[in-house]
Protein backbone atom coordinates (compact mmCIF):
# COMPACT_ATOMS: atom_id res chain seq x y z
CA UNK A 1 0.00 0.00 0.00
CA UNK A 2 1.49 3.84 -0.86
CA UNK A 3 1.40 6.22 1.69
CA UNK A 4 0.55 9.85 1.04
CA UNK A 5 0.64 12.74 3.07
CA UNK A 6 -1.91 15.66 2.00
CA UNK A 7 -1.14 19.49 2.85
CA UNK A 8 -4.00 21.14 3.80
CA UNK A 9 -7.43 20.16 4.87
CA UNK A 10 -10.09 22.85 3.23
CA UNK A 11 -11.96 21.65 0.33
CA UNK A 12 -9.35 20.23 -2.17
CA UNK A 13 -7.15 18.79 0.58
CA UNK A 14 -10.22 17.08 1.91
CA UNK A 15 -11.62 15.61 -1.49
CA UNK A 16 -8.05 14.21 -2.53
CA UNK A 17 -8.12 12.23 0.98
CA UNK A 18 -11.64 11.11 0.77
CA UNK A 19 -10.95 9.48 -3.07
CA UNK A 20 -7.39 7.80 -2.29
CA UNK A 21 -9.11 6.40 1.34
CA UNK A 22 -11.61 4.77 -0.47
CA UNK A 23 -9.26 3.30 -2.83
CA UNK A 24 -7.09 1.60 0.23
CA UNK A 25 -4.06 4.50 0.18
CA UNK A 26 -2.37 4.96 3.33
CA UNK A 27 -3.49 8.85 3.73
CA UNK A 28 -2.05 11.39 6.42
CA UNK A 29 -3.77 14.39 6.23
CA UNK A 30 -1.53 17.69 8.28
CA UNK A 31 -3.53 20.98 7.95
CA UNK A 32 -1.93 23.92 9.97
CA UNK A 33 -5.50 25.05 11.71
CA UNK A 34 -8.39 23.07 11.32
CA UNK A 35 -11.12 21.59 8.96
CA UNK A 36 -11.71 24.38 5.92
CA UNK A 37 -10.30 27.08 8.36
CA UNK A 38 -8.44 29.19 5.52
CA UNK A 39 -10.12 30.29 2.28
CA UNK A 40 -12.63 27.32 2.22
CA UNK A 41 -14.34 28.27 5.07
CA UNK A 42 -15.06 32.29 3.40
CA UNK A 43 -16.04 31.81 0.30
CA UNK A 44 -19.25 32.63 -1.58
CA UNK A 45 -19.26 28.60 -2.58
CA UNK A 46 -21.68 28.50 -5.23
CA UNK A 47 -21.69 26.19 -8.54
CA UNK A 48 -20.26 29.22 -10.98
CA UNK A 49 -20.15 26.84 -14.51
CA UNK A 50 -21.60 29.60 -15.83
CA UNK A 51 -18.47 31.78 -15.54
CA UNK A 52 -15.94 29.15 -16.47
CA UNK A 53 -14.21 29.49 -20.13
CA UNK A 54 -12.51 27.86 -22.12
CA UNK A 55 -15.14 25.11 -23.27
CA UNK A 56 -12.98 22.12 -21.50
CA UNK A 57 -12.40 24.28 -18.44
CA UNK A 58 -16.53 24.61 -18.52
CA UNK A 59 -16.87 20.59 -18.87
CA UNK A 60 -14.39 20.13 -15.98
CA UNK A 61 -17.03 22.40 -13.72
CA UNK A 62 -20.11 20.79 -14.84
CA UNK A 63 -18.96 17.11 -14.25
CA UNK A 64 -17.39 18.25 -10.60
CA UNK A 65 -21.11 20.38 -10.39
CA UNK A 66 -22.44 17.11 -11.27
CA UNK A 67 -20.13 15.03 -9.04
CA UNK A 68 -21.35 17.44 -5.70
CA UNK A 69 -24.38 15.24 -5.63
CA UNK A 70 -23.06 12.03 -6.21
CA UNK A 71 -21.02 12.60 -3.38
CA UNK A 72 -23.64 13.64 -1.15
CA UNK A 73 -25.99 10.16 -2.15
CA UNK A 74 -22.39 8.18 -1.16
CA UNK A 75 -21.84 9.57 2.18
CA UNK A 76 -25.66 9.95 2.76
CA UNK A 77 -26.88 12.31 6.16
CA UNK A 78 -27.44 15.57 5.62
CA UNK A 79 -26.67 17.20 2.25
CA UNK A 80 -23.74 20.84 1.97
CA UNK A 81 -25.19 21.04 -1.77
CA UNK A 82 -28.09 23.18 -2.14
CA UNK A 83 -29.83 23.18 -5.66
CA UNK A 84 -31.66 26.56 -6.45
CA UNK A 85 -31.36 28.83 -9.68
CA UNK A 86 -29.01 31.67 -10.13
CA UNK A 87 -30.47 35.05 -11.21
CA UNK A 88 -28.14 37.76 -12.67
CA UNK A 89 -28.99 41.11 -14.21
CA UNK A 90 -26.58 44.45 -15.41
CA UNK A 91 -26.69 47.79 -14.85
CA UNK A 92 -26.05 49.14 -18.45
CA UNK A 93 -26.78 48.23 -21.77
CA UNK A 94 -23.02 46.70 -21.98
CA UNK A 95 -23.20 44.39 -19.12
CA UNK A 96 -26.61 43.39 -20.29
CA UNK A 97 -25.59 42.78 -23.75
CA UNK A 98 -22.80 40.31 -22.01
CA UNK A 99 -24.54 38.74 -19.91
CA UNK A 100 -26.90 37.94 -23.33
CA UNK A 101 -24.18 36.86 -25.39
CA UNK A 102 -22.58 34.55 -21.92
CA UNK A 103 -26.07 32.70 -22.26
CA UNK A 104 -26.55 32.46 -25.41
CA UNK A 105 -23.01 30.28 -25.92
CA UNK A 106 -23.72 28.72 -22.96
CA UNK A 107 -26.63 27.30 -24.34
CA UNK A 108 -24.89 26.34 -27.48
CA UNK A 109 -22.85 24.15 -24.62
CA UNK A 110 -25.86 22.58 -23.66
CA UNK A 111 -25.92 24.86 -20.14
CA UNK A 112 -29.67 24.83 -18.59
CA UNK A 113 -29.90 28.99 -18.75
CA UNK A 114 -31.95 30.88 -19.74
CA UNK A 115 -33.03 35.04 -21.01
CA UNK A 116 -36.00 35.79 -19.09
CA UNK A 117 -38.79 38.93 -18.11
CA UNK A 118 -37.83 40.13 -14.60
CA UNK A 119 -40.96 39.38 -13.21
CA UNK A 120 -40.12 35.66 -12.97
CA UNK A 121 -37.67 37.34 -10.60
CA UNK A 122 -40.81 38.44 -8.40
CA UNK A 123 -42.10 34.56 -8.96
CA UNK A 124 -38.63 33.13 -7.77
CA UNK A 125 -37.14 35.81 -5.43
CA UNK A 126 -40.12 37.54 -4.39
CA UNK A 127 -38.13 39.54 -1.22
CA UNK A 128 -35.84 41.53 -3.72
CA UNK A 129 -36.84 44.65 -4.04
CA UNK A 130 -38.58 45.63 -7.31
CA UNK A 131 -36.52 48.67 -7.85
CA UNK A 132 -33.18 46.67 -7.52
CA UNK A 133 -33.32 45.29 -10.67
CA UNK A 134 -34.04 48.39 -13.42
CA UNK A 135 -32.73 45.70 -16.85
CA UNK A 136 -35.03 44.76 -19.13
CA UNK A 137 -34.28 41.27 -19.09
CA UNK A 138 -32.38 38.74 -16.90
CA UNK A 139 -30.87 35.50 -16.89
CA UNK A 140 -31.78 32.70 -15.07
CA UNK A 141 -29.46 29.36 -14.60
CA UNK A 142 -32.13 26.83 -13.26
CA UNK A 143 -29.89 24.12 -12.24
CA UNK A 144 -27.58 25.93 -9.79
CA UNK A 145 -26.66 25.85 -6.53
CA UNK A 146 -24.61 26.77 -3.16
CA UNK A 147 -22.65 24.56 -1.12
CA UNK A 148 -22.19 24.48 2.99
CA UNK A 149 -18.18 24.37 2.33
CA UNK A 150 -16.93 23.88 5.86
CA UNK A 151 -19.89 20.69 5.77
CA UNK A 152 -18.59 19.30 3.23
CA UNK A 153 -15.29 19.03 4.30
CA UNK A 154 -16.04 17.55 7.54
CA UNK A 155 -18.14 15.21 6.13
CA UNK A 156 -15.37 13.67 4.02
CA UNK A 157 -12.95 14.02 6.41
CA UNK A 158 -15.19 11.84 8.66
CA UNK A 159 -15.26 9.49 5.64
CA UNK A 160 -12.07 9.77 4.84
CA UNK A 161 -10.80 8.91 8.91
CA UNK A 162 -13.14 5.89 8.97
CA UNK A 163 -11.70 4.10 5.61
CA UNK A 164 -7.92 4.66 7.91
CA UNK A 165 -6.68 8.13 6.72
CA UNK A 166 -4.21 10.09 10.18
CA UNK A 167 -5.85 13.76 10.39
CA UNK A 168 -3.31 15.74 12.23
CA UNK A 169 -4.08 19.81 13.07
CA UNK A 170 -2.10 22.37 14.75
CA UNK A 171 0.85 21.04 11.81
CA UNK A 172 2.41 23.54 9.49
CA UNK A 173 4.97 21.78 6.65
CA UNK A 174 8.01 23.57 7.22
CA UNK A 175 10.49 21.90 5.20
CA UNK A 176 10.53 18.95 2.98
CA UNK A 177 12.39 15.57 3.22
CA UNK A 178 13.99 14.62 0.07
CA UNK A 179 15.55 11.50 -1.47
CA UNK A 180 18.06 12.53 -4.21
CA UNK A 181 15.69 14.98 -6.56
CA UNK A 182 12.83 13.64 -5.04
CA UNK A 183 10.07 14.59 -2.36
CA UNK A 184 9.94 11.74 0.07
CA UNK A 185 7.89 13.40 3.02
CA UNK A 186 7.53 16.67 5.30
CA UNK A 187 8.63 17.78 8.28
CA UNK A 188 6.57 19.55 11.18
CA UNK A 189 8.77 21.20 14.16
CA UNK A 190 10.50 17.80 15.58
CA UNK A 191 8.72 15.19 13.41
CA UNK A 192 9.31 13.64 9.94
CA UNK A 193 6.42 12.40 8.27
CA UNK A 194 7.82 10.24 5.23
CA UNK A 195 5.63 9.21 1.90
CA UNK A 196 5.73 8.26 -1.33
CA UNK A 197 3.90 11.42 -2.28
CA UNK A 198 3.21 14.78 -0.61
CA UNK A 199 -0.18 16.66 -2.29
CA UNK A 200 0.22 20.19 -1.97
CA UNK A 201 -3.49 21.50 -0.81
CA UNK A 202 -2.65 24.56 0.91
CA UNK A 203 -4.42 27.07 -0.92
CA UNK A 204 -2.52 30.97 -0.56
CA UNK A 205 0.60 29.21 1.02
CA UNK A 206 1.31 26.93 -2.27
CA UNK A 207 3.62 28.87 -3.43
CA UNK A 208 5.70 28.71 -0.01
CA UNK A 209 5.40 24.72 0.03
CA UNK A 210 6.50 24.62 -3.82
CA UNK A 211 9.35 26.53 -2.80
CA UNK A 212 10.67 24.89 -0.01
CA UNK A 213 11.32 22.03 -2.85
CA UNK A 214 13.26 25.04 -4.98
CA UNK A 215 10.39 25.04 -7.75
CA UNK A 216 7.64 28.08 -8.06
CA UNK A 217 4.06 28.13 -9.38
CA UNK A 218 2.54 30.79 -11.66
CA UNK A 219 -0.28 31.94 -9.33
CA UNK A 220 -1.20 35.14 -7.10
CA UNK A 221 -3.85 35.94 -4.25
CA UNK A 222 -6.49 37.84 -4.55
CA UNK A 223 -8.32 38.64 -1.42
CA UNK A 224 -12.17 38.86 -1.01
CA UNK A 225 -14.59 39.99 1.95
CA UNK A 226 -17.58 37.43 2.65
CA UNK A 227 -20.07 38.63 4.76
CA UNK A 228 -22.68 36.33 6.34
CA UNK A 229 -25.93 38.51 8.35
CA UNK A 230 -27.67 37.60 11.72
CA UNK A 231 -30.60 34.94 11.29
CA UNK A 232 -34.00 36.75 10.06
CA UNK A 233 -36.23 34.04 10.59
CA UNK A 234 -39.28 33.23 7.98
CA UNK A 235 -36.62 34.51 4.89
CA UNK A 236 -36.69 32.12 2.07
CA UNK A 237 -34.55 33.03 -0.68
CA UNK A 238 -35.41 30.91 -3.10
CA UNK A 239 -32.89 31.58 -5.60
CA UNK A 240 -28.92 32.85 -5.50
CA UNK A 241 -28.57 36.37 -6.47
CA UNK A 242 -25.94 37.67 -8.53
CA UNK A 243 -26.32 41.71 -8.92
CA UNK A 244 -24.25 44.54 -10.00
CA UNK A 245 -23.83 45.77 -6.40
CA UNK A 246 -23.59 42.39 -4.57
CA UNK A 247 -24.19 38.59 -4.64
CA UNK A 248 -26.38 36.92 -2.38
CA UNK A 249 -27.32 33.51 -1.23
CA UNK A 250 -28.97 31.70 1.51
CA UNK A 251 -26.70 30.31 4.63
CA UNK A 252 -27.21 27.95 6.97
CA UNK A 253 -28.98 29.15 10.49
CA UNK A 254 -31.76 31.73 8.33
CA UNK A 255 -28.60 33.98 7.33
CA UNK A 256 -27.07 35.21 4.43
CA UNK A 257 -24.13 35.10 3.27
CA UNK A 258 -23.09 38.56 0.60
CA UNK A 259 -20.06 38.96 -1.23
CA UNK A 260 -19.35 41.63 -3.68
CA UNK A 261 -17.11 42.47 -6.48
CA UNK A 262 -16.65 46.30 -6.25
CA UNK A 263 -16.31 45.71 -2.61
CA UNK A 264 -13.12 43.55 -3.30
CA UNK A 265 -12.12 46.28 -5.81
CA UNK A 266 -11.14 48.51 -2.59
CA UNK A 267 -9.83 46.26 0.09
CA UNK A 268 -5.91 47.34 -0.27
CA UNK A 269 -7.75 51.05 0.07
CA UNK A 270 -9.88 51.27 3.18
CA UNK A 271 -10.48 49.52 6.27
CA UNK A 272 -12.11 45.96 6.20
CA UNK A 273 -15.03 47.58 8.83
CA UNK A 274 -15.81 49.86 6.51
CA UNK A 275 -16.02 47.93 3.95
CA UNK A 276 -17.83 45.02 5.50
CA UNK A 277 -20.48 48.10 6.15
CA UNK A 278 -20.64 49.06 2.44
CA UNK A 279 -21.10 45.47 1.80
CA UNK A 280 -24.12 45.13 3.91
CA UNK A 281 -26.08 48.50 2.87
CA UNK A 282 -25.64 46.66 -0.38
CA UNK A 283 -27.30 43.25 0.32
CA UNK A 284 -30.03 45.84 2.21
CA UNK A 285 -30.99 47.73 -1.18
CA UNK A 286 -31.54 44.46 -2.77
CA UNK A 287 -33.10 42.65 -0.15
CA UNK A 288 -34.88 44.77 2.27
CA UNK A 289 -35.47 42.02 4.83
CA UNK A 290 -31.57 42.49 5.56
CA UNK A 291 -32.88 45.53 7.14
CA UNK A 292 -33.89 44.38 9.98
CA UNK A 293 -30.38 42.26 10.74
CA UNK A 294 -26.80 42.90 11.43
CA UNK A 295 -23.49 41.98 9.79
CA UNK A 296 -23.11 38.66 12.18
CA UNK A 297 -19.39 38.80 10.84
CA UNK A 298 -17.11 39.39 7.93
CA UNK A 299 -14.25 37.14 7.29
CA UNK A 300 -11.64 37.98 4.27
CA UNK A 301 -10.23 35.26 2.05
CA UNK A 302 -7.28 34.99 0.20
CA UNK A 303 -7.98 33.30 -3.24
CA UNK A 304 -5.51 31.18 -4.77
CA UNK A 305 -5.45 32.27 -8.02
CA UNK A 306 -3.42 30.44 -10.50
CA UNK A 307 -2.45 33.36 -13.69
CA UNK A 308 -3.95 32.06 -16.34
CA UNK A 309 -7.08 31.44 -13.87
CA UNK A 310 -6.74 27.71 -14.80
CA UNK A 311 -5.81 24.90 -12.34
CA UNK A 312 -2.62 24.25 -11.52
CA UNK A 313 -2.14 20.21 -11.34
CA UNK A 314 0.67 17.65 -10.63
CA UNK A 315 4.71 17.48 -9.51
CA UNK A 316 7.13 19.81 -11.02
CA UNK A 317 9.75 17.64 -13.25
CA UNK A 318 12.71 19.44 -10.99
CA UNK A 319 10.52 18.20 -7.59
CA UNK A 320 9.24 14.69 -8.17
CA UNK A 321 7.59 13.27 -5.69
CA UNK A 322 5.76 16.48 -4.79
CA UNK A 323 2.56 17.01 -6.67
CA UNK A 324 0.46 20.20 -6.49
CA UNK A 325 -3.63 21.03 -6.74
CA UNK A 326 -3.94 24.95 -7.01
CA UNK A 327 -7.10 26.82 -8.05
CA UNK A 328 -9.81 29.32 -7.20
CA UNK A 329 -13.26 28.50 -7.24
CA UNK A 330 -12.08 25.19 -5.35
CA UNK A 331 -15.22 24.36 -3.26
CA UNK A 332 -16.89 24.31 -6.86
CA UNK A 333 -13.88 22.01 -8.59
CA UNK A 334 -12.81 20.12 -5.00
CA UNK A 335 -15.11 16.58 -6.07
CA UNK A 336 -13.82 16.27 -9.83
CA UNK A 337 -10.24 17.24 -9.31
CA UNK A 338 -9.90 15.62 -6.29
CA UNK A 339 -10.88 12.52 -8.08
CA UNK A 340 -9.01 12.65 -10.86
CA UNK A 341 -6.03 13.76 -8.49
CA UNK A 342 -5.91 10.71 -6.68
CA UNK A 343 -6.70 8.75 -9.71
CA UNK A 344 -3.69 10.01 -11.19
CA UNK A 345 -1.53 9.14 -7.55
CA UNK A 346 -2.64 5.47 -7.49
CA UNK A 347 -2.82 4.46 -11.32
CA UNK A 348 -0.22 6.73 -13.40
CA UNK A 349 -0.25 10.20 -15.60
CA UNK A 350 -3.74 11.31 -16.71
CA UNK A 351 -4.97 12.87 -19.78
CA UNK A 352 -7.78 14.64 -18.60
CA UNK A 353 -5.38 16.72 -16.45
CA UNK A 354 -3.13 17.57 -19.35
CA UNK A 355 -3.92 21.25 -19.95
CA UNK A 356 -3.90 22.05 -16.42
CA UNK A 357 -0.13 21.34 -15.62
CA UNK A 358 1.95 23.47 -13.37
CA UNK A 359 4.61 23.66 -16.50
CA UNK A 360 2.35 24.75 -18.93
CA UNK A 361 2.80 28.19 -21.48
CA UNK A 362 1.11 31.06 -19.08
CA UNK A 363 -0.37 32.99 -22.12
CA UNK A 364 -0.51 36.66 -21.68
CA UNK A 365 -4.63 37.03 -21.60
CA UNK A 366 -6.54 35.29 -18.85
CA UNK A 367 -8.28 32.38 -19.86
CA UNK A 368 -10.59 32.06 -17.48
CA UNK A 369 -13.94 34.39 -17.81
CA UNK A 370 -14.35 34.29 -13.97
CA UNK A 371 -10.98 35.46 -13.23
CA UNK A 372 -11.25 38.55 -15.60
CA UNK A 373 -14.89 39.30 -13.46
CA UNK A 374 -12.77 39.11 -10.39
CA UNK A 375 -10.13 41.83 -11.15
CA UNK A 376 -12.43 44.23 -13.25
CA UNK A 377 -15.23 45.23 -11.72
Amino acid sequence: MSRVIVLGAGVLGASVAYHLATAGVQVVVIEAGGPAAGTSSATFAMDVTHLKTPRSYYELNRGSAALHATLAEELGGPSWRHPMPAIQWGDSDESQQGLRERAVRLKSWGHPCRIADPSELRELAPAVDPAACTAGDIVIHDQSAWYDAPLFVQRLLDRAATLGADIRYGLRANALIRRGDTVAGVETGTRRWEADWVINCTGPDADRVAALAGTGLPMTRIPGLVGESTPIPGLRLGAILATPEVDLRPAPGDRICSISWPVDALLSGQSDDALADRLHAGGQRVLPALRTARLAGARLGVRPVPADGLPLVGAHPAAPGLYHLVTHSGVNLAPELGRLAAREITEGRSQELTEYRVTRPIPASVRDESLTLMTTR
